[in-house]
Parts: C-alpha cells; structure tokens; sequence
C-alpha cells in the first residue's frame, strides 16, 4: 500500500512537469501576443510619424510658397493683398492640422512605454515565481527521497 502511495507522488511530478510545461507555453503565448501588439504599436507609430512628417513637408512647402508670394507683394503692393490673406489661411489650416498629429504621436508613445513597464514587471513577478516552484519542487523531492529512504529501512527491518 505504501509503496502504491509513494508511486502516486512519483506520477504527481509527471503532472507537475507537464503543469510547467502548459504553463511555460501560456508564458510563450502571452510574450508573444504581448509582442505582436508591441508591434502593432510600432507600426502605427511609425504611420502617424510618416503622416506628421508629410504634414511638416507640406506646412513648408507652403512657408515657401508663401515667401514667394510675399516677396511678389512687396514688388506689386496693394492689388495681392487678398490673395496673401488666403495662403496665410491655408498656413493657419496646416497648422491647425499638425497640432492633433503631434498630440496623437506623443500619447502613443506614452502608451507604448507605459505597456512595456507593465511587461517587464510582470515578466520579473514570473521569473521570481517560477524560482519560487523551482524551489518548492526541490524541497518536495527531498522530503519523498527521505520518506521513500525511510519505508525502505522499515520494510528491510521486517525481513
């Protein structure tokens, strides 16, 4: 009977080992949504820089142009005044579009540094925990090696 019992606890770590073993794959699998998603932070913070810059190419285009037209102005004087109003409101319109860009850039640069914390502190929690078990499952080997020692010295004493 006793002999069943301590086959039991030998078939136990078999469960354990493949406990570890679903648990390293869910740690796989979460590293890597947790990194597909890095990735998709990446990638659209990478299409809002492209979009911002495309913005600021354009916003000095128009400066350019509008340094032109200015000087135009100055040669003609008061006949272009109306058209000058005009680029000057185009600049103010780019403007104005820039400034939710920038915004929108920099919040999401937050996010990404903000999940990246929360990784590696979770990543830290499951290495010591995994210590922990390492620990805990040494310890449990120990003690069934000096119970299995120990019915051993009594069955031996019986014969």
């Amino acid at each position: 009977m006793q002999r069943m019992k301590s086959l039991g606890n030998i078939g136990n770590s078999g469960r354990l080992s493949t406990e570890e073993n679903e648990d390293d794959e869910m740690s796989k699998l979460a590293i890597s949504t947790f990194q597909a998603k890095e990735e998709e932070i990446e990638r659209r913070k990478m299409e809002v820089k492209e979009r911002v810059e495309l913005q600021l190419g354009r916003a000095e285009e128009e400066t350019r142009r509008l340094a032109q037209i200015w000087e135009e102005l100055e040669v003609l004087g008061d006949p272009m005044r109306k058209e000058v109003a005009m680029v000057r409101k185009k600049i103010d319109m780019a403007s104005k579009d820039l400034k939710p860009l920038g915004q929108s850039c920099q919040k999401k640069e937050k996010e990404y540094k903000e999940a990246l914390e929360a990784f590696n502190e979770k990543n830290k929690e499951k290495a010591q925990l995994i210590a922990t078990l390492m620990e805990l499952l040494n310890e449990s080997e120990k003690m069934r090696m000096q119970r299995l020692e120990e019915l051993n010295k009594t069955i031996e004493s019986l014969q």
